[in-house]
């Protein structure tokens, strides 16, 4: 039994973040509404602006308030290379890192036929007129490195096959840093399969 019903409700609708349970919750609310009530009315005004303003861009599918984002109104990226990820957060991660310069596809996820996630779920007809529309040279499929991510990224190789030149994989092994007596035998196993020549 909770202090009243409308904080019971209060906690209840912040554990549909990732990563909040319960007590992280409670934690979470008590501190809005004992000690920062300026700031939880401000994110609570955020948040409904958010939720009712951001879309999907028109070019690439990610999250933005107008028809394109940022990317996509650039001039200055490649239209010769698109990458294809299965979340914004993964264009932000690629963003942060630096190095590419080029366009995006967003597909929302990855095939799960036990989560009944298909193709037409993920907007392959949409990527294909992406790829037709810009006449990318390289697509790179820079899905996750999991059962479902792999199984896109052969998917969408095998649909583009015929459209683009070059279909490359990202690259996946041992990290930057890391010694071999401490990786994992399936990151040992990838990176063997993925090898470059140096000569």
């Amino acid at each position: 039994m909770g202090v009243s019903p409308l904080i019971d409700r209060l906690i209840e609708a912040f554990q549909v973040l990732p990563g909040v349970g319960p007590k992280g919750a409670q934690r979470m609310v008590l501190h809005l509404l004992q000690h920062n009530r300026t700031g939880g009315s401000a994110l609570a005004a955020l948040l409904a602006e958010a939720v009712e303003s951001i879309g999907h861009c028109d070019g690439c599918r990610t999250l933005c308030e107008k028809s394109l984002c940022r990317y996509c109104e650039d001039t200055e990226r490649d239209d010769a290379l698109l990458c294809i990820v299965e979340s914004p957060a993964d264009i932000i991660a690629i963003e942060q890192a630096g190095g590419f310069c080029g366009r995006y596809f967003v597909l929302h996820g990855h095939l799960s036929p036990i989560d009944r996630i298909g193709p037409e779920d993920l907007g392959m007809e949409r990527l294909l007129n992406r790829v037709r529309a810009l006449h990318p040279t390289e697509v790179i499929l820079a899905t996750n490195l999991t059962v479902e991510g792999e199984a896109t990224a052969h998917y969408i190789s095998d649909m583009l096959r015929g459209d683009v030149p070059t279909i490359s994989r990202i690259a996946h092994g041992v990290p930057l840093g890391g010694e071999l007596e401490y990786i994992d035998a399936g990151t040992i196993v990838h990176a063997l399969q993925g090898r470059r020549r140096v000569n």
